[in-house]
C-alpha cells in the first residue's frame, strides 16, 4: 500500500510556493488535501459573511486546480483534532503537513491537534516569510519599534527567486474518500471585484510589478490616494494564502532591482516595507497575544470610551457627515475592502472624534473586511488609537476634513461612493454643510435630507479625547 501524508489547508489555499504541501509530497507516496470547517471559527463574533464568501469561492478555485493536476479536495466539518484523527485512522496516513499560524486561536488549536496526533503534526513556515522565532533581538527579545525589526528582517538579503517551490505537475491522491461539498459563496458582490483563487491573485499580482510601468514604481506616490487604484489590492489573497506572500517579497525586490530611476525604485521598495509591515504584527500578535483583547500599552485600558451606540451605528452605516469617512464605511459595506489610508481616517474618527473603544471598531472591521486577518487588523486599530507598538502619539487627531482634502482633493472617491454627493462643487464637497441653501437645492443634497450632518465638531471632539488620554495617564506613558 502507497503511503498517504494530509496536506491540512487553513491559509494556504494555492499550490505554489506551498511548503505545507511540499513536505507532504516528500514524506509520502499520497497526498491528501483536507480543509476544516470549524465551528469554532465560524461562530466566532469576528467572523464575516463577506471573508466567509471569499474562502469558500477559493476552495472552488483551488479544486479546480487540483483537479488538474489529477487530485481531489476533501471537505470535512468538525472540531480539526477529532476529523484529523479520524482522518488519520480511516486512511493510514504518516503524516499532517500544515503551515503555522500564530493567532492565538490558532496555537491553541494546533496544541490539541498535535495532543491527538503526536508527532504525525508538522507545521512549516509560509503564512509568513521570516517566522517570529528567527527575527529577534541580539539579546533574543522580540521587537516592539517596526524600524529595527524591518533592518533586521532585510539582513539577510532579499528573496532569491531560487527558493520558490514550483507548483507541482501531478499529485498522487487516495481515491474514495467522501467529502462533504464545497460550501458556495452567500454574498457575491464583493467577489466580481476580488475574484477568488490562486490564479486571479497571480495575475493581480503580475499587473502590479511587470514592465516599466508597473504600479509598483508610482507606489509611493500614489498609495495614499483613495480615489485612483494605486495599490496591489493583493491583501485578500494574503489573508488565505491564495498568493504566496514570499512571492509578493520577491517581485519587490525584482522590481527594486530593475527600477529604472530612483524614484520608481523608491516605489517598490516602499512596497516591500508594507509587506514587513504584515510579517511585523504577525510577530507582534505571536509574542504578545494579550494584544488580541487588550492594549499593547496597558496604561491605555484606562482611557474612559463614551461607546455611544448612536453615535457608533452613524459611523458603521456611513452616515457621520463627514464625507470621507463616510465614503470609507460605505466602500467597506458594498466591496468588503477599504484603502488603507481611508482605513486609519475611518478608525481615527471612531477612535479619536466618537471616543468610542477601539476594540468596537476592530470587530466591525473582522465582521465585514475580505482580508480581515487578526494580526494586522489590530495593529493598524492600535496604531491608529495610539495605544500599540510604533504608536502615533496620543495627541495625533486626524482631521477628517483636511484629511479628505489632501488626499482626495477633487473628491473622486467621495462621488464614487456617496451618490448623493455627487453634484457638489468640488470646494464644498469635504464640508458639504457650509453650502449655502441654494447651492445645496442646486446639487440636490440637502444636508439634513438628503446627506446628514456633521454626527460631532471636531474640534470640541479632539479636546474632548486629548482629556480622556490625559486622564488615564498618557503624558505619563509618552
Amino acid at each position: 500500500m502507497p503511503t498517504t501524508a494530509i496536506w491540512w489547508i487553513r491559509r494556504d489555499l494555492r499550490l505554489t510556493d506551498n511548503q505545507a504541501l511540499h513536505l507532504a509530497c516528500t514524506l509520502a507516496q499520497q497526498v491528501l488535501p483536507v480543509f476544516i470547517i470549524d465551528p469554532g471559527l465560524q461562530g466566532s463574533q469576528y467572523n464575516s459573511p463577506k471573508r466567509a464568501s471569499f474562502l469558500w469561492g477559493g476552495l472552488q478555485a483551488l479544486q479546480q486546480e487540483l483537479q488538474k493536476i489529477g487530485s481531489n479536495l476533501v471537505v470535512r466539518t468538525g472540531a480539526p483534532a477529532e476529523v484529523l484523527g479520524q482522518l488519520c485512522l480511516d486512511n493510514g496516513a504518516v503524516a499532517v503537513c500544515a503551515e503555522r499560524d500564530y493567532s492565538p486561536y490558532a496555537v491553541a488549536r494546533d496544541g490539541r491537534v498535535a495532543q491527538r496526533l503526536g508527532d504525525h503534526l508538522h507545521l512549516t513556515p509560509g503564512v509568513s516569510i521570516r517566522e517570529p522565532a528567527t527575527v529577534l533581538k541580539d539579546d533574543g527579545r522580540p521587537y516592539t519599534v517596526f524600524t529595527p525589526f524591518s533592518r533586521r528582517w532585510q539582513a539577510p538579503g532579499p528573496i532569491r527567486r531560487s527558493v520558490v517551490i514550483p507548483a507541482p505537475h501531478t499529485l498522487t491522491t487516495p481515491q474514495g474518500i467522501a467529502s462533504e461539498p464545497t460550501p458556495a459563496p452567500t454574498v457575491v458582490a464583493p467577489l466580481a471585484r476580488f475574484p477568488p483563487g490562486e490564479p486571479a491573485a497571480k495575475q493581480r499580482l503580475a499587473t502590479f510589478v511587470n514592465g516599466e510601468t508597473a504600479p509598483v514604481f508610482d507606489y509611493a506616490n500614489q498609495r495614499n490616494l483613495p480615489g485612483i487604484d494605486g495599490t496591489s489590492q493583493l491583501s485578500p489573497y494574503l489573508r488565505f494564502g491564495m498568493i504566496s506572500p514570499r512571492l509578493t517579497a520577491l517581485a519587490a525586490y525584482e522590481a527594486i532591482a530593475r527600477a529604472p530611476t530612483a524614484e520608481s525604485r523608491r516605489g517598490a521598495e516602499v512596497w516591500l516595507s508594507e509587506i514587513i509591515w504584515r510579517e511585523f504584527y504577525i510577530q507582534i500578535l505571536h509574542h504578545f497575544p494579550y494584544v488580541r483583547s487588550s492594549c499593547f500599552r496597558p496604561i491605555y485600558d484606562g482611557v474612559a470610551w463614551a461607546n455611544n451606540p448612536v453615535d457608533f451605528a452613524a459611523w458603521c452605516e456611513g452616515r457621520t457627515g463627514y464625507p470621507i469617512v463616510d465614503a470609507a464605511m460605505r466602500q467597506l459595506a458594498q466591496t468588503g475592502w477599504m484603502h488603507n489610508r481611508t482605513r486609519m481616517i475611518a478608525a481615527s474618527f471612531l477612535v479619536k472624534d466618537l471616543l468610542i473603544d477601539w476594540r468596537w471598531g476592530e470587530r466591525w472591521f473582522m465582521q465585514h473586511l475580505l482580508d480581515g486577518d487578526p494580526a494586522a487588523n489590530n495593529g493598524g486599530w492600535q496604531w491608529t488609537a495610539g495605544t500599540g507598538t510604533d504608536a502615533a502619539p496620543y495627541f495625533r487627531v486626524f482631521n477628517p476634513v483636511s484629511q479628505g482634502q489632501r488626499f482626495d482633493p477633487q473628491g473622486a472617491y467621495i462621488r464614487r461612493w456617496l451618490p448623493e454627493l455627487a453634484a457638489v462643487d468640488e470646494r464644498d464637497i469635504h464640508e458639504p454643510w457650509l453650502m449655502p441653501r441654494s447651492d445645496q437645492i442646486r446639487a440636490h443634497c440637502q444636508i439634513g435630507q438628503d446627506y446628514p450632518a456633521p454626527i460631532t465638531d471636531h474640534a470640541f471632539s479632539r479636546q474632548r479625547v486629548l482629556a480622556a488620554y490625559k486622564a488615564a495617564g498618557a503624558e505619563i506613558a509618552e
